[in-house]
């Protein structure tokens, strides 16, 4: 017994430290005072709000920029059109990058994520929705970013206010979630090998919000997100209105308002601090950044004694609740999220945690398929037909019942009966 009681003084302190939260939250801000581009990474001390250091600079830092996919430099070809205000269906072009090419930034943004399994920090452009982050591991010498082919929305036109792109988190389950101004498109992106987009659809007002809706433009447009250890995610908007949203029904309920701000402040960036603070900032004032608890919303000005900086969002790798989490329900463990494929095929996520799976069929694959789940012994479990009109269709396989834990093999065959995916998938 005492041998035992000495072993757990032992590990107390490991175990605190391994899921101890940082003290640093990640931002995008201007290059200085009146300075309203917001292309400039900074890393901001939660405590004081100094800014600690600068990971990038637009226009000054020299940096890599390639495609996740092919490995391949990219340059951002047809800025000027999407400068002028053209952005409709415009990506990121891959070229051969020349001295002309701006930054991964240029385009500005207003939506981060910090992804701490992958030491990655996500962010999406404003006047194209692209997916881009920045390899923290990859610290020496130039900054490395990588982007993916698509956007996070398909063929929408970003000059509409509505669908840019302004609040962005990682939450407890692993998955990055990127929201809409007009909260009409929640998205949900793997942060793996592979970075997989889909869209959830619109959220949904709670029918207690009291005629305040997560759609509003003036209440609720704007600000950004914050995801605690229980898998829900909080709206901070820039109308200092909180909504908590249940990604799993989509369902935004309205929780109070943030109290104590100053009357200039628009809350445009938002990271945990710790289990029931978050820090805020805004990009409209050079005013400096707030704390606010989490449960009573009341903020308290956070006294900044170096340069002030605005921000458009914030980030840290801290989830609100975590310590009560880890107090009732044991140690969160993160199941390995990588989706499995082909060129033709990708299908995530892989464990399976929440009996079905997404498949997405890339390129031009119009026509019927049959899906199968077949355990070792070739018996099948579970099985679909789907009819695919577009490219990157994704089609939601959904299991019927709960299948045992285990491995299974899953595999899709064309309408010629001819197989263009097979491979083992594991269902928790």
């Amino acid at each position: 017994m005492k041998l035992k009681f000495l072993l757990l003084i032992f590990f107390i302190p490991i175990f605190f430290k391994a899921f101890s939260q940082q003290t640093t939250a990640y931002a995008i801000t201007g290059q200085g005072k009146g300075n309203f581009n917001w292309t400039d990474i900074r890393t901001i001390d939660m405590k004081s709000g100094n800014a600690m250091a600068t990971l990038f600079q637009n226009g000054k830092t020299k940096f890599l920029f390639m495609d996740a996919g092919t490995g391949r430099p990219v340059s951002f070809s047809n800025t000027s059109n999407l400068l002028n205000g053209n952005a409709k269906n415009i990506v990121i072009k891959v070229s051969e990058v020349s001295t002309a090419t701006p930054s991964p930034t240029a385009l500005m943004s207003a939506a981060i994520a910090y992804d701490k399994k992958h030491d990655r920090l996500f962010f999406a452009t404003m006047k194209t929705g692209q997916l881009i982050w920045m390899d923290l591991q990859k610290s020496s010498g130039e900054p490395v970013f990588y982007t993916t082919s698509k956007p996070l929305l398909n063929y929408v036109n970003y000059n509409d206010e509505a669908l840019n792109i302004t609040r962005m988190t990682i939450g407890a389950d692993g998955y990055g979630y990127a929201l809409t101004n007009d909260a009409n498109h929640l998205i949900k992106f793997t942060t793996g090998n592979k970075i997989i987009a889909t869209d959830m659809g619109s959220l949904l007002d709670d029918e207690h919000n009291s005629g305040i809706s997560v759609h509003n433009k003036c209440s609720s447009w704007g600000g950004d997100l914050v995801a605690d250890a229980f898998g829900k995610l909080y709206l901070f908007s820039a109308g200092r209105n909180v909504f908590i949203i249940n990604p799993q029904t989509l369902v935004a309920t309205y929780a109070g308002a943030v109290t104590n701000l100053s009357a200039t402040f628009s809350i445009n960036g938002a990271a945990a601090i710790d289990d029931e603070n978050v820090m805020v900032s805004t990009a409209n004032t050079f005013e400096g950044f707030y704390k606010v608890n989490a449960k009573t919303f009341a903020a308290t000005k956070i006294n900044t004694d170096r340069q002030i900086y605005n921000a458009s969002d914030l980030a840290s790798g801290n989830l609100l609740h975590e310590s009560e989490k880890i107090s009732s329900l044991g140690t969160p463990v993160l199941s390995d999220l990588e989706p499995i494929g082909n060129s033709l095929v990708t299908i995530y996520p892989n464990p399976v945690s929440n009996n079905g799976v997404k498949i997405t069929f890339e390129g031009n694959m119009a026509g019927k398929y049959l899906i199968e789940l077949t355990d070792l012994q070739g018996r099948i479990v579970e099985a679909m037909q789907t009819y695919i009109k577009s490219p990157g269709e994704i089609t939601n396989f959904q299991f019927r019942r709960k299948q045992p834990g285990g491995l299974y093999l899953i595999k899709i065959t064309d309408d010629t009966r001819k197989t263009i995916y097979s491979d083992k998938l594991v269902v928790e």
